[in-house]
């Protein structure tokens, strides 16, 4: 089987297989993930780095978005989930017994791939999280209304539509106030599953830029089926195939040089 960690070469600047505890925001180690009786991820083992975005790349029905949907326990949902290993979030099992699951959402913020803005208005999007956590002082909300917003790259566009229907925002605004909705929490990890995958090229294109600006401030973690895409907003990616990591580096090297023949057949495009 592949080893994540005994296949990667000394990466520069930042080596990922060999990445330090403090430079880590998400340690997944021999993650093996069930549906029942089909076994969907294969001994799973990454670090991934604080304050960069990562990547995952593969054909459909890889694994892609079951990795990533563990990252916050959203696999809790499905009936006949069963999850071995461990999955650590800035050093704390995530899987142990003593986690308040909802606590951990609001530290890993997620958005999926179609923009889903509640019935409400833009600001009630923006703000639902922080009522939900007992916060009412209208000034707080006010500010991290704007400050989200601002964050998302929308404050400009909707600042004098706030109390109007979410719903009547273009598609690519609609998923710019989603990221608002996730980030005015202030989580610490920020998963995007195919954010642009429904979106036009000019919208995609901006919240590609938005990617870039996001990790300012948090860990970003994409699946995205574009690779051009990963190319281009990621620093580090990884491929999965059948439920198993074959790959994961430096985004240019897993591009330019990949070390595994798996990787440069789906790339070029002989297998998908």
């Amino acid at each position: 089987m592949y080893s994540s960690s005994a296949n990667i070469n000394v990466l520069r600047p930042l080596d990922v297989a060999n990445l330090s505890e403090k430079n880590t925001a998400i340690e997944i180690e021999n993650l093996n993930l069930y549906y029942r009786k089909k076994q969907v991820l294969h001994d799973i083992s990454m670090r991934i780095p604080k304050g960069k975005v990562t990547a995952f790349i593969g054909p459909s029905g890889c694994g892609k978005s079951t990795i990533m949907r563990s990252i916050n326990r959203m696999n809790d949902l499905v009936e006949g989930c069963k999850v071995e290993g461990a999955i650590r979030l800035l050093g704390h099992d995530i899987y142990g017994e003593d986690v308040d699951v909802s606590a951990l959402r609001r530290r890993i913020g997620m958005v999926f791939q179609k923009p889903n803005p509640f019935p409400k208005t833009v600001y009630e999007n923006v703000i639902f999280g922080l009522r939900l956590q007992g916060i009412r002082n209208s000034r707080v909300l006010d500010d991290c209304c704007e400050r989200a917003l601002r964050g998302a790259g929308l404050w400009d566009e909707v600042k004098n539509r706030l109390h109007e229907s979410a719903v009547s925002l273009a598609a690519g605004q609609q998923q710019r106030l989603v990221i608002a909705r996730a980030i005015a929490i202030e989580p610490e990890v920020l998963l995007l599953d195919e954010p642009t995958s429904s979106l036009d090229p000019i919208s995609t294109l901006t919240i590609e830029e938005l990617i870039n600006d996001l990790k300012t401030k948090y860990t970003v973690v994409i699946v995205t089926h574009n690779m051009q895409q990963a190319a281009r907003v990621s620093d580090f990616t990884a491929f999965v195939h059948m439920g198993r990591i074959v790959e994961y580096a430096d985004t240019d090297t897993v591009f330019t040089s990949p070390k595994e023949k798996k990787t440069e057949d789906y790339i070029t495009g002989r297998i998908g």
